[in-house]
């Protein structure tokens, strides 16, 4: 080993990798794939799992009145595989008895987990007293953990931000409620939902729930890189790091952590060639699953994230938000790093 990679190796002790579970499932390594809505489906979980390999995959949310009003686009959604295991469903809503049907359904459907989005600021949902909303009526977001407990024999967590506006810090103490409930573990972005993704996470709100509750924490918010995830664990004491915009286009990110996590060095970066055929994959994926003209709308925004930083990027971006098929995508990205 390199002086270099020996002084990063023993700044980066190697116990902040250690695997943890999560009732019965293991998380390891301890590197988890956030929901995130319109990214999460399973075209860029499986893409994500290929190549990243991370502990554990979270869906993006699923709305249980629109399932339990049978919404076909919801159904949809239901497009996980063994291959993405473990998985983590991931559900948003209000009513409890909503809820604990969605999570049965969900639990027979395969989920390792069900998780109870207690984090999403965006309006339409809040303003369905669902999301981070629940961070400020305590009574109905004890009733939602209470009933989905007792409804699934799977793991059931909850993803938070520390609450809703900095006059209404209210992560900790509910933490505190949900684990007398029966919540196994608690994922924490560590910014309020009034800060979107504003400003800078707070991570010493991740020390505070690690240190109030007895169940792992997952931390979130600002892991850009392996270091950032590296100091996350050191500093807050938690269990294991979500990552989540940083794995757009970059599914090599979770797979580059959770090594630098374990030996504190680095993998080589993925190859031109490899990113352009990741991003083939992805589109491909989502193509079989919502037809070609679909997926590659859906992706426009996501496609060009993989070739980011390459000569011609640009130009691929430009071109790729007005193409509508599979292969202009892919004439497109071919054309990226030519001189």
């Amino acid at each position: 080993m390199s002086t270099t990679s020996m002084m990063s190796a023993l700044s980066t002790p190697r116990h902040v990798a250690a695997p943890f579970s999560i009732g019965s499932i293991l998380v390891d390594p301890p590197v988890i794939l956030a929901p995130m809505a319109d990214v999460t489906n399973g075209a860029f979980r499986r893409v994500c799992k290929r190549i990243g390999k991370p502990g554990l995959i979270v869906t993006e949310q699923i709305s249980t009145m629109a399932l339990h009003y049978q919404s076909a686009r919801t159904w949809k959604m239901f497009d996980w595989t063994d291959a993405e295991r473990p998985l983590s469903v991931q559900l948003f809503g209000a009513d409890p008895a909503v809820m604990a049907e969605a999570a049965r359904i969900v639990a027979d459907r395969g989920a390792d987990i069900v998780d109870i989005n207690m984090g999403c600021w965006v309006p339409k949902v809040c303003r369905q007293g669902a999301g981070a909303a629940l961070l400020k009526d305590a009574e109905t977001a004890v009733r939602v953990v209470d009933a989905i407990v007792r409804a699934v024999s799977v793991p059931v967590t909850v993803k938070m931000r520390v609450g809703w506006n900095n006059d209404s810090l209210t992560s900790v103490p509910l933490a505190i409620e949900f684990e007398k409930l029966g919540a196994q573990a608690f994922t924490l972005h560590a910014r309020t939902a009034k800060q979107g993704f504003e400003g800078s996470a707070d991570w010493r709100w991740i020390s505070e729930i690690k240190e109030a509750v007895g169940v792992p924490i997952i931390g979130n918010g600002d892991v850009r890189t392996p270091e950032d995830a590296a100091r996350m664990l050191r500093e807050t004491g938690c269990d294991g790091v979500m990552i989540g915009r940083a794995a757009i286009g970059n599914p090599w990110i979770l797979a580059e952590t959770a090594h630098y996590l374990k030996t504190g060095d680095h993998l080589p970066p993925p190859s031109l060639a490899e990113r352009q055929e990741a991003a083939m994959e992805h589109l491909r994926d989502l193509a079989a699953h919502l037809g070609e003209e679909h997926a590659v709308r859906h992706l426009r925004g996501q496609l060009p994230h993989y070739v980011k930083g390459v000569y011609g990027a640009s130009k691929a971006r430009e071109e790729i938000v007005r193409a509508v098929s599979i292969a202009e995508v892919e004439r497109i990205l071919q054309g990226v790093g030519q001189v």
